[in-house]
Protein backbone atom coordinates (compact mmCIF):
# COMPACT_ATOMS: atom_id res chain seq x y z
CA UNK A 1 0.00 0.00 0.00
CA UNK A 2 1.45 3.36 -0.57
CA UNK A 3 1.76 6.08 1.60
CA UNK A 4 0.41 9.44 1.59
CA UNK A 5 1.90 12.58 3.13
CA UNK A 6 -0.23 14.73 4.46
CA UNK A 7 0.05 17.38 2.43
CA UNK A 8 -1.02 15.33 -0.63
CA UNK A 9 -3.53 13.72 1.77
CA UNK A 10 -5.46 17.20 2.32
CA UNK A 11 -5.50 18.05 -1.33
CA UNK A 12 -6.95 14.54 -2.25
CA UNK A 13 -9.64 15.33 0.24
CA UNK A 14 -10.36 18.53 -0.98
CA UNK A 15 -10.73 17.60 -4.76
CA UNK A 16 -13.06 14.50 -3.29
CA UNK A 17 -15.32 16.92 -1.70
CA UNK A 18 -15.42 19.43 -4.52
CA UNK A 19 -17.17 16.44 -6.37
CA UNK A 20 -20.19 16.46 -4.02
CA UNK A 21 -23.18 17.67 -5.32
CA UNK A 22 -25.67 19.05 -2.44
CA UNK A 23 -29.33 18.79 -2.47
CA UNK A 24 -31.10 22.47 -3.36
CA UNK A 25 -33.15 23.50 -0.68
CA UNK A 26 -36.26 22.48 -2.80
CA UNK A 27 -35.39 19.03 -3.37
CA UNK A 28 -34.37 18.99 0.84
CA UNK A 29 -38.08 19.88 1.71
CA UNK A 30 -39.26 17.93 -1.39
CA UNK A 31 -38.04 14.99 0.15
CA UNK A 32 -38.91 15.82 3.64
CA UNK A 33 -42.54 16.23 3.20
CA UNK A 34 -42.64 12.95 1.10
CA UNK A 35 -41.15 11.37 4.19
CA UNK A 36 -43.77 12.58 6.43
CA UNK A 37 -46.56 11.37 4.11
CA UNK A 38 -45.29 8.01 3.41
CA UNK A 39 -45.60 7.58 7.05
CA UNK A 40 -48.22 8.80 8.18
CA UNK A 41 -49.47 6.28 5.24
CA UNK A 42 -48.03 3.40 7.10
CA UNK A 43 -48.90 4.65 10.27
CA UNK A 44 -52.85 4.60 9.20
CA UNK A 45 -52.41 1.24 7.45
CA UNK A 46 -50.75 -0.83 10.17
CA UNK A 47 -53.80 1.08 12.73
CA UNK A 48 -56.18 -0.24 10.16
CA UNK A 49 -54.44 -3.92 10.29
CA UNK A 50 -54.13 -4.10 13.81
CA UNK A 51 -57.79 -2.80 14.21
CA UNK A 52 -58.75 -5.96 12.16
CA UNK A 53 -56.56 -8.26 14.23
CA UNK A 54 -57.97 -7.42 17.03
CA UNK A 55 -61.73 -7.74 15.43
CA UNK A 56 -61.03 -10.76 14.38
CA UNK A 57 -59.47 -12.46 17.20
CA UNK A 58 -62.36 -11.17 19.54
CA UNK A 59 -65.15 -12.75 17.20
CA UNK A 60 -62.83 -16.21 17.13
CA UNK A 61 -62.36 -16.30 21.00
CA UNK A 62 -65.86 -14.75 21.71
CA UNK A 63 -67.25 -17.75 19.99
CA UNK A 64 -64.98 -20.37 21.71
CA UNK A 65 -65.09 -18.93 25.15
Amino acid sequence: MATTNPLQFIQQVRAEVAKIVWPTRREVTLTTVMVFIMATLTAIFFAVVDLLIKGGLQTLLGMVG
